[in-house]
């Protein structure tokens, strides 16, 4: 995100030493002198080895440096478990040196916030005339002052290498080897910091340049240990796309957070709602944009009003007070709660009051909210396979709620399944009926899978779709367009089971007549250039009669209208 001073986004914004010498440098350089966080698959693991999930705020400390102690305990005492923090390298604005940013890092500590800690002068390289390249933002990591600062901190700093280090115009090879570069020098640096790397484009990866590279990133890091950020504005308008976006980085394993976002942006909407109600399915991370001091094209960004913490503006009272906000979602990291048990669940929040009842009231009630299930309505169940909204996953054995990773694939925690609507829910295992009248029923599954009425009109069910085609062996399909943006768009295909019997492994198949093409999808094996077809994987291969699958993909116009073939499957 921009500061007042900024246009608004471009997207719609030696000598040789001796053997022994060398050896102790090559150590030095591989073992961690601290404990540190980590990643664990999709999870982030805090300096115990306890899952922890961000929920916390954006401070624009450089621009406002005089506002940090006090906007830190106010913060704080929001409920917030984290504070991503701007600074500058000088390139831009003028530099945090060493000692400003110690300042920081114990302000953090002091109200135990996990610090994590942005150079902001990359923002829109190769767009914006002043941004700085990814590697002057490495530089200043590793410059003697900023890295005496950092080092010895790793239990309470995160780093996140550049905000928004790239606009637009930069291909995703380029985006993919500057980060793998940024990362290797920072390690060679010496610093055992977990990173943060930011998405391409304005940090809105709607090109999916981190999204499909993200692997390969990872992997170039000798320690494993990076964590992505998405930052979530306009190109994030409907739930579909939310959810599509945040289940690629689950289903392979891969450490996602939601870096910025807000309610709007450049005029636009943002499916708030959604972020916050999948986030928590999912146990992805967000920080919302900003605590305060936005210039006049973002003030409706403010989450608090001339940094006044006792006057949130709308969007400062949704992010906190509603369902799945701050004050309700946040947990301590166990370093700084004393907590030891291995689950982040039961570390205890900051603070104990309910939401508040100012919420605004596009909150969706508590009831459908999974977090709302007693966890002891589903303490003696064991096993069965969650019917998520049509796609089959198995039961978490050892996360109780939200999403998690267990045995090579994504798995759902029992409260959260137990949560859903009817027809959706735990199928199979020893449920009890309990369980499933702690669901709010509903005959509308696609209204439920919207967080709230402002973000139901973008879901599934308001798509164009082409009409449902009957197929040979009880089954019938629909093609689904959830949403487009002119270049490219989002789908589906919905395969259901009308016959009386189960049904075990599925194909469908679909051709366009015009320019449009696949990119990626989701829940399904894909095969073919057009035409293509796509098959069922080990958890949605079974159709139970009367019940439905869904697979997703996304795709680009190539300069034509978005089409909605026939799909045909069996």
């Amino acid at each position: 995100m921009k500061n007042l001073t900024l246009a608004p986004r471009s997207f719609i914004r030696k000598t040789s030493l001796a053997l022994g010498a060398s050896l102790l440098l090559a150590t030095s350089l591989i073992a961690p002198a601290f404990a540190g966080w980590a990643v664990n698959g999709s999870q982030v693991l805090d300096p115990n080895g306890n899952a922890f999930v961000f929920r916390g705020v954006n401070h624009p400390h450089a621009w406002y440096t005089n506002r940090l102690n006090q906007s830190l305990q106010d913060i704080a005492a929001t409920g917030a478990n984290s504070v991503r923090v701007v600074l500058s390298n000088g390139t831009q604005w003028s530099r945090n040196n060493g000692a400003d940013v110690t300042n920081v890092i114990n302000q953090c500590k002091a109200n135990k916030l996990v610090c994590v800690l942005e150079v902001h002068d990359s923002t829109g390289f190769g767009e914006s005339g002043g941004a700085t390249h990814i590697s002057r933002a490495t530089e200043y990591w590793l410059s003697a002052d900023i890295k005496a600062a950092i080092t010895g901190q790793e239990d309470y700093v995160v780093v996140n290498i550049a905000n928004e280090p790239f606009g637009n115009s930069t291909s995703a090879t380029t985006y993919t080897n500057d980060h793998i570069t940024a990362i290797r020098a920072l390690r060679e640096g010496g610093l055992t910091h977990m990173l943060m790397v930011d998405a391409a484009n304005w940090g809105q990866d709607w090109s999916n340049a981190m999204r499909d590279n993200a692997p390969a990133i990872l992997a170039a890091d000798p320690r494993r240990n990076v964590v992505f950020s998405v930052h979530m504005y306009e190109v994030y308008n409907s739930a579909a796309i939310v959810q599509s976006y945040m289940s690629s980085f689950q289903n392979r394993g891969l450490a996602l957070v939601v870096g910025e976002f807000g309610a709007d942006h450049n005029g636009s909407n943002v499916a708030e709602e959604a972020i916050l109600q999948y986030a928590q399915d999912m146990g992805i991370g967000y920080l919302g944009w900003s605590w305060s001091g936005n210039g006049s094209c973002c003030t409706s960004l403010d989450i608090v009003l001339n940094w006044n913490p006792a006057a949130l503006s709308p969007w400062g009272n949704y992010l906190i007070n509603s369902t799945n906000g701050i004050k309700a979602t946040s947990r301590l990291a166990t370093h700084f709660s004393g907590a030891s048990s291995s689950a982040n669940s039961s570390a205890a929040p900051r603070s104990s009051s309910a939401p508040s009842s100012s919420a605004t009231s596009s909150v969706a009630p508590a009831s459908s909210s999974p977090s709302s299930v007693a966890a002891s309505s589903v303490s003696s169940a064991t096993g069965g396979t969650c019917n998520w909204y049509g796609n089959r996953y198995p039961i978490c054995s050892n996360t109780p709620s939200g999403w998690g990773w267990e045995n090579g694939q994504s798995c759902v925690g029992r409260t959260s399944c137990a949560a859903l609507p009817a027809p959706w829910g735990i199928e199979g295992g020893n449920t009890s009926s309990s369980i499933a009248s702690s669901s709010p029923a509903s005959s509308s599954p696609a209204s439920s899978a919207a967080p709230s009425s402002r973000a139901a009109s973008s879901t599934p069910a308001s798509s164009s779709a082409a009409s449902s085609q009957p197929n040979l062996g009880g089954l019938s399909c629909s093609y689904l367009v959830t949403n487009s943006w002119g270049s490219g768009f989002t789908g589906a295909i919905r395969i259901t089971n009308n016959s009386s019997g189960t049904k075990s492994g599925w194909s469908a198949s679909w051709q366009y007549t015009g320019s449009n093409r696949i990119t990626s999808s989701w829940n399904t094996n894909l095969s073919g250039s057009n035409p293509y077809t796509a098959t069922s994987v080990s958890w949605n291969g079974t159709i139970a009669a009367g019940q439905s699958v869904e697979i997703g993909f996304q795709g680009n116009t190539n300069g034509g209208s978005v089409e909605t073939p026939r799909v045909n499957c069996q």
